[in-house]
């Protein structure tokens, strides 16, 4: 499903609008929220805007836990972090339970932090299905998301839920979650917001299937939703709607 918007402020409300909703069902059919928190510029709004009235009253905070999508190896308070970036726009803000805001730790050892986040992962999500019940990403120019970026083994990862993975461009180490526990997500939420992204969101959506080149194309969940949210800048070059 791909869903347009005007502008970045009405995409960013949409997502906060469905986060709230996905959250109430989650927590009234299951007791409990699991939703993975994307890096990067585009969710910024929608964070902030959980923050805010109405979304924060609407979510219910004390049943979310909070995962991430990928993760620089970097300390929390580096700005380049995604687990800090969401505490400064959201997590301190709002009513959850600390100890069900889990980062991914992989500074030190990047190695061992994706082990240590696969192994976390398995013990939270054990019941009564492995499932994330939403997950936020985005879409970089080059068809990388989370950090599974072209040409990486992660991408075709079919046991591990967290994984590894050097950006030799970006001289960096990260940690990613992987396609299999990805597409076992209820809701996978795309937020693509402007005219950089046009070009590769048509790649993504129209053009023909090379999730090795294009990585976003290795995101289709088994049995859940996707659903693609993008402002009128991105969506400049995809096909009319019908």
């Amino acid at each position: 499903m791909i869903l347009r918007f005007s502008d970045p402020e009405s995409l960013s409300r949409a997502a906060a609008d469905m986060f709230a909703q996905a959250a109430q069902t989650a927590v009234q059919e299951r007791g409990r929220f699991n939703v993975a928190l994307s890096g990067g510029g585009t969710p910024v709004r929608t964070y902030q805007l959980l923050a805010q009235a109405p979304w924060c009253d609407r979510t219910p905070w004390p049943h979310v836990h909070v995962f991430w999508g990928d993760e620089r190896c970097v300390e929390i308070d580096d700005q380049r972090s995604n687990a800090g970036m969401a505490y400064r726009t959201l997590l301190r803000h709002v009513p959850v339970d600390p100890a069900h805001v889990h980062p991914i730790r992989c500074a030190a050892d990047p190695e061992a932090g994706a082990a240590q986040y696969d192994e976390l992962l398995r013990t939270h999500l054990s019941s009564p299905a492995p499932h994330l019940d939403l997950v936020i990403l985005g879409l970089g120019r080059n068809g990388h998301t989370a950090s599974l970026f072209p040409g990486s083994p992660a991408i075709d990862e079919k046991g591990r839920w967290a994984a590894d993975v050097y950006v030799a461009e970006q001289a960096m180490h990260r940690v990613t979650l992987t396609p299999p526990l990805l597409n076992a997500a209820r809701t996978v939420l795309f937020l693509v917001s402007g005219n950089e992204k046009a070009h590769v969101l048509k790649s993504v959506l129209e053009g023909p299937f090379m999730p090795r080149r294009l990585p976003a194309q290795a995101i289709h969940p088994h049995s859940g939703r996707l659903i693609w949210l993008v402002d009128a800048p991105a969506a400049a070059r995809l096909a009319p709607s019908p």
